[in-house]
């Protein structure tokens, strides 16, 4: 029997995004995404939920959302989701599930961009998706495979955080 195991979020940051890197160099950021859930209660009133969603991007385009996203822009991304384990300084053993991003589309923005879009796929590259004066960055010269969520040669246990 076959599987799928696949995150669609949209919504938006709600920090700027953490990028770090690997012993072995490879960049790796962090995006805090809201969605929210608005429903009318039975008396009429609007109810809303927000859920908060931690996604992990690697390598190029974990460098790409470090420059050009920041808390309050809406952000489309498709991925894996993924829960790790790991014992806290007290040897409690702690849990984090995340999406692992295999795209991340960069909606809206500042004053500059506000009516762009911008598509960052696994390979560093940028699809334009509206007309604008804006010239998105070059593609990176050397994409790695990012179908599992990271490069080969670096895991989710090499964050240093």
């Amino acid at each position: 029997m076959a599987s799928v195991n696949k995150a669609i979020i949209l919504g938006n940051l709600g920090q700027d995004p953490e990028l770090k890197y690997t012993p072995s160099g490879t960049a790796v950021c962090t995006l805090s995404v809201a969605t929210t859930d608005v429903r009318n209660d039975p008396n009429g009133g609007r109810q809303e939920r927000t859920e908060w969603h931690r996604v992990v991007v690697w390598s190029k385009q974990a460098e790409n959302c470090a420059k050009y996203l920041s808390k309050g822009r809406s952000v489309y991304v498709e991925g894996r989701i993924q829960t790790r384990s790991w014992e806290d300084q007290s040897g409690q053993k702690r849990y984090s599930t995340e999406v692992v991003a295999q795209t991340v589309q960069f909606i809206g923005g500042g004053a500059s961009s506000r009516n762009n879009e911008y598509s960052s796929q696994p390979s560093g590259g940028y699809q334009q998706q509206n007309k604008s004066n804006f010239t998105p960055p070059p593609a990176d010269p050397s994409p790695a495979d990012h179908s599992f969520g990271g490069p080969d040669t670096a895991s989710l246990d090499d964050i240093p955080f």
